[in-house]
């Protein structure tokens, strides 16, 4: 065996991986209802589906604290937010919300 061939074969799907992105579960789903449900103000970012990783909706609340999980679908991250009427937009048009990246920069100054 050569020094590159554990490399290779993780990369084709052996021990390291399936070499497949992980798909969005019914523990993402849940994870985000609970979250949303426990915090005031959440609006819904849908992030788009990359070479690593598959659709995502990110949650940021009033405050911007936030949580991200993969969701199937953009129309499926859409249509979580509305029947929780919660506002929804694409991240590629609007952008990360200010809130969000002061909430990082505050916990980055506590923990500091």
């Amino acid at each position: 065996m050569g020094v590159f061939d554990s490399l290779r074969r993780k990369r084709k799907g052996g021990k390291g991986g399936t070499g497949q992105v992980r798909t969005a579960s019914k523990q993402d789903t849940a994870h985000l209802d609970e979250w949303a449900s426990q915090r005031r103000g959440v609006e819904a970012f849908v992030e788009p589906r990359t070479h690593v990783t598959e659709t995502t909706v990110l949650l940021v609340a009033h405050d911007g604290e936030w949580t991200r999980r993969r969701i199937s679908s953009p129309d499926a991250a859409f249509e979580f937010a509305k029947k929780r009427s919660m506002p929804v937009y694409e991240v590629e048009r609007v952008g990360y919300p200010k809130r969000m990246r002061e909430y990082q920069a505050r916990q980055k100054r506590e923990r500091g």
